[in-house]
């Protein structure tokens, strides 16, 4: 929780400086909030990130997308926001380096991810049939249930990277309560391992996940 709470104070960061603190008039900074919001993360906390962001000898943090493969073939997308470039790749071709994989040029994997507007909501008992028709010009791809770490049902909509505003302000217009709202990197793909060698590609990603620079890590794997 306490690295959720660290890479969520980041995006809070990055929206103040590129779009100033007011909430309001800030919409990566609404999401980024709500985001914050959807996993607990405390009010003062939220706010302290805000404020510290807004000062004028905050650092700033570089957006860089790393790519390679994996043990046994498995592609690794890691996106990084950080204050020292020199470091962070260092560190994560030292964890690509040290389980087996290599690490990649960027664009080497773009056949393999594909990004995508994603965000979801509780359906409570609206007509998702009408919903969808209400999104198709907010640029819906898809619409689904699924469940959540709850068990409750949760609903997941798709859209195009491009599309992230637009269908960020139709939800706000339909009234619906957003719980996330995030850029995601979708498999288009997957390779299938057996579970002993997921076991070696999970090594990569638990040193990736522990890393204080690293924002996401997405991954192409199925075990058999």
């Amino acid at each position: 929780m306490a690295v959720q709470f660290t890479r969520l104070g980041k995006e809070i960061a990055m929206a103040v400086k590129s779009g100033g603190p007011n909430i309001e008039a800030n919409s990566r900074l609404r999401t980024a909030v709500q985001n914050a919001k959807a996993v607990n993360m405390p009010k003062d906390r939220v706010e302290a990130a805000i404020k510290r962001a807004s000062s004028k000898d905050a650092g700033d943090y570089e957006e860089i997308v790393y790519e390679g493969y994996a043990p046994h073939g498995v592609a690794v997308l890691v996106e990084t926001a950080t204050d020292n470039t020199n470091r962070t790749v260092a560190n994560v071709r030292s964890y690509f380096t040290k389980t087996g994989g290599t690490l990649g040029k960027t664009g080497s994997l773009d056949f393999v991810f594909s990004r995508k507007s994603v965000f979801t909501f509780e359906p409570g008992d609206r007509d998702l049939e009408e919903l969808e028709l209400e999104l198709i010009d907010a640029g819906l791809e898809d619409l689904f249930v699924e469940a959540d770490e709850n068990g409750n049902d949760i609903a997941v909509i798709h859209t195009a990277f491009e599309d992230f505003g637009k269908m960020q302000k139709a939800l706000e217009d339909a009234g619906i309560e957003v719980k996330s709202a995030k850029l995601e990197r979708i498999p288009q793909s997957f390779h299938e391992v057996s579970e002993e060698a997921a076991a070696d590609v999970m090594k990569l990603i638990d040193k990736l996940e522990e890393d204080d620079d690293v924002q996401a890590v997405y991954h192409n794997m199925s075990e058999a």
